[in-house]
């Protein structure tokens, strides 16, 4: 019998885990995506910069680069579910802060904190399935991302209301606060039966033994090249529903079309993915929709919104497959922390350039078909990186031969 406490749970820690998780979820978007809704707001509220404008849409994925890449390790040092609670206490505090100054690099420097909280919770979660739910990745991942999904959805749809009911942007920024607030009790409850993780051991896997293989980089590609689509989608298309003749409150509810979109088929995306032997025909699927979502969007944006934004939803749905393919793509808790921390801190450097350029190229083409053509470009590169890992495989496998 093994001597480890958390390789099997009682149902109490299950259902602990299992809520936490829940919770978690729901906040791990609405910091980053209530931002583009009112952006036009925001900048002109703080006296934002074009470069500082592009800076905060480019926040998310440079806090979860940054901050990814040090969850693994950090979480061997003081227990994984010790530094979620840290990381959701870190996104509370910036979340409330952000809505409290007037001064535009202390809201920049207050969004990167609630960013890295819901970074490092980002990498870790793949890593927590693995931990206590071995038998149920996929179910699981269904789970989580389709919370994660739910929470994404209302954050676009709701804070652009919240804030004109309230008569002030701030308040719909800090609302979301009080959801994070929640989150954080469920964990409270498991640091007493955490540990360093390991229990003082070395990891059986490290993040340099997966920068060995190809697997990890081409994950981590895939990874970058979906993240990069998904944060310009949440970041500038509410600027491209308006410049095409769309109100505030209606680009919102657009934008919640496309993250609401995602809500059932991220329920059974994770799940489709666990079961089939080669993933490759389902990419292919998603990211069809994609190219015709943004070729609709260039031919005709305003006309059929709903239909372009519903197309472009189904594509988001790349995250909870990639999300699932890490925890296939590994045996073990260690490889798949070190996996997770890889090819999200990998992916999200990849990804961190992309709603800064897709914004320049708006203001150089003062308009929106080649940010447009770009993404399809995006879409493709994403599919030949997926197609290399579409085939069963297991990360401690190609770190043994490398």
């Amino acid at each position: 019998m093994s001597s480890d406490p958390l390789d099997v749970d009682d149902r109490r820690t299950r259902l602990l885990v299992l809520t936490g998780i829940v919770l978690l979820s729901f906040n791990l978007r609405p910091a980053a995506v209530s931002v583009g809704p009112l952006l036009t707001e925001i900048s002109a509220g703080l006296r934002l910069t074009g470069a500082e404008s592009g800076l905060l849409t480019s926040l998310p994925v440079i806090a979860f680069a940054g901050f990814g890449a040090l969850t693994p390790r950090l979480a061997q040092a003081v227990g994984p579910h010790r530094l979620t609670l840290v990381s959701v206490v870190a996104a509370t505090a910036g979340l409330f802060g952000r809505g409290l100054v007037s001064n535009s690099w202390a809201f920049l420097g207050l969004t990167l904190l609630a960013l890295s909280g819901l970074a490092t919770a980002n990498v870790l979660m793949p890593s927590l399935v693995k931990r206590h739910f071995a038998d149920r990745i996929g179910l699981m991942t269904a789970v989580y991302s389709t919370t994660m999904a739910i929470g994404l959805a209302a954050a676009s749809v709701l804070t652009v209301p919240i804030a004109q009911t309230s008569g002030d942007w701030r308040i719909g920024l800090a609302a979301w606060g009080l959801l994070a607030v929640v989150a954080v009790v469920p964990w409270v409850g498991l640091i007493a039966q955490d540990r360093p993780d390991g229990d003082e051991r070395p990891a059986t896997i490290t993040m340099a033994d997966v920068a060995r293989t190809r697997l990890g980089w081409m994950l981590a590609l895939f990874f970058g090249l979906q993240a990069t689509q998904a944060y310009a989608i949440f970041g500038w298309f509410p600027n491209l529903y308006r410049a095409a003749g769309v109100s505030a409150t209606d680009a919102g509810v657009l934008l919640g079309v496309i993250t609401g979109v995602s809500i059932p088929l991220s329920f059974l995306v994770p799940a489709l993915t666990a079961r089939v032997r080669n993933q490759l025909p389902l990419m292919l699927g998603l990211g069809c929709c994609y190219l015709a979502g943004y070729l609709g969007l260039m031919l005709a944006p305003a006309r059929y919104s709903l239909l372009w934004a519903v197309l472009v939803g189904i594509g988001t749905n790349t995250f909870p497959m990639v999300l699932t393919l890490i925890g296939l793509r590994a045996r073990t808790a260690d490889g798949t922390a070190a996996l997770s921390g890889f090819t999200q801190s990998l992916g999200y450097v990849v990804a961190a350039p992309g709603p800064f350029l897709i914004g320049l190229l708006h203001d150089l083409t003062a308009g929106w078909t080649v940010p447009l053509l770009v993404l399809m470009a995006i879409t493709l590169g994403m599919l030949w990186a997926g197609a290399q890992v579409s085939r069963p495989a297991a990360i401690e496998d190609r770190v043994r031969r490398s």
